[in-house]
């Protein structure tokens, strides 16, 4: 073997590790096009002279082209390989923010920001989650959920310091500079991301994870034959719907509550309650991944999803008490944002490797169907009944029907599927 081959093979970049911080650092670098738009929001307000319904649209657009295209953007990943496709959300959704520097109107902004941000970061986080559950075939779990993390990691390194620019610069030198950066940064890594080789696969592989995974890789057009996929998509449906009922109406819930300015440990409840939301909903996505490595997938989406149906109701039971509010609500999130980590380590477990990145694609709609259904839905049964009790109470339905879905359902038809190695 040739001394090139040799340094090839034992490049800092082959090791798996190196690959999951690799793609934690691409999701850190697309995350704050999500999750710091509202700081934009009085800045472009302001100079495109837009109310806020149709300026809000640039962010709805942003969801949908991240979500409803997961299966066309996760089948380029497959087709042409995680280097070049990450190297191309990540200029996307960097160029994104460039080009709306100086937006000739709302309408320019969907297409900048809007459009080809959703676009670029969905290549990115389909991309790297089937990265993911591709090197880590024995970890699926803990992978996923730590590039998930990564996710939402990024935007609270990137908050206080486009915060402070934009009171400084103002938006459009903010969007330069931030888009140039986070571009770069995407660009940048991507370019140490490899396919792992069966060999490698293969060593990591043990066998207990071996037992509860698919001798074969299905195509996309398998799976979607399958009822075992269509259960799996309900179920992320009904928990998206579930968790985002709660992540946008979080504010609303505080004040009719009457605990949005109480003071909890010298601070106002309801920042300091989204504050520890968002830790606890990054914190779960590896912690439950972890488990579910150890003692299963569907056992672990019972015991989850379980804790969110009970958080949700002792919540609305102590709803006036503003120190528990905090708490419970970031109890509320850590049984909740779990599924970007089980559900497709889950789906790769049943369907193979090979074509993971395009086949969660396809599952990845699921999250587009519960940003849909969660905050019009939830307002909408608030206006009809008056109260939020039957918020509260749905909610934990669907929390409760999806955990019972997982052990008296999907855990047989997984087991069976094994089994006999074909779709039923």
């Amino acid at each position: 073997m040739s001394v090139s081959a040799v340094a090839t093979q034992s490049a800092w970049y082959r090791n798996r590790w190196a690959q999951l911080v690799l793609g934690i650092i691409a999701m850190m670098a697309i995350s704050s096009p999500q999750y710091v738009w509202t700081l934009f929001i009085a800045p472009l307000k302001a100079q495109l002279g837009a109310d806020l319904a149709k300026l809000q649209w640039t962010f709805s657009l942003l969801i949908i082209l991240q979500t409803f295209c997961s299966p066309f953007q996760a089948y380029l990943v497959d087709r042409f390989g995680p280097r070049l496709l990450i190297s191309a959300g990540a200029v996307l959704s960097g160029g994104s923010w460039v080009l709306s520097t100086h937006p000739g109107g709302v309408a320019s902004l969907y297409v900048t920001y809007g459009v080809l941000g959703g676009f670029g970061t969905g290549i990115v986080y389909v991309g790297i989650i089937g990265h993911m559950v591709r090197w880590f075939p024995d970890r699926r779990g803990l992978a996923t959920g730590l590039a998930a993390a990564g996710y939402g990691a990024g935007a609270i390194i990137t908050t206080f310091p486009i915060s402070g620019m934009l009171q400084t610069s103002g938006y459009a030198e903010t969007l330069l500079v931030f888009g140039l950066i986070q571009g770069a940064i995407g660009l940048l890594v991507a370019q140490w991301l490899r396919i792992p080789g069966e060999s490698a696969a293969a060593a990591t592989r043990s066998t207990a994870a071996e037992a509860r995974q698919s001798r074969r890789s299905y195509t996309w057009q398998e799976m979607l034959n399958s009822p075992l996929f269509w259960l799996l998509f309900v179920m992320m449906s009904m928990m998206s719907t579930s968790g985002l009922m709660v992540t946008s109406q979080v504010g609303p819930f505080a004040k009719d509550f009457g605990v949005s300015d109480a003071l909890v440990l010298g601070m106002a409840a309801l920042p300091l309650s989204l504050t520890l939301s968002r830790a606890t909903n990054g914190l779960t996505r590896p912690f439950f991944g972890w488990v579910s490595d150890h003692i299963g997938r569907e056992n672990t989406m019972c015991l989850a999803f379980a804790l969110e149906a009970a958080a949700i109701l002792v919540l609305f039971a102590v709803r006036s008490n503003p120190a528990l509010f905090v708490v419970l609500t970031g109890l509320v999130f850590f049984g909740w944002g779990e599924i970007f980590s089980l559900f497709p380590s889950t789906l790769t477990d049943l369907f193979g490797p090979r074509n993971a990145t395009t086949n969660y694609g396809f599952l990845y709609i699921a999250q587009g169907v519960g940003s849909i259904l969660g905050g019009p839905a939830a307002a909408s049964l608030r206006a009809m009944t008056g109260s939020w009790t039957m918020v509260f109470v749905l909610v934990a339905l669907l929390d409760i029907i999806t955990a019972l879905l997982a052990v008296a359902v999907l855990k047989p038809l997984r087991i069976r599927h094994i089994a006999k190695g074909t779709l039923r």
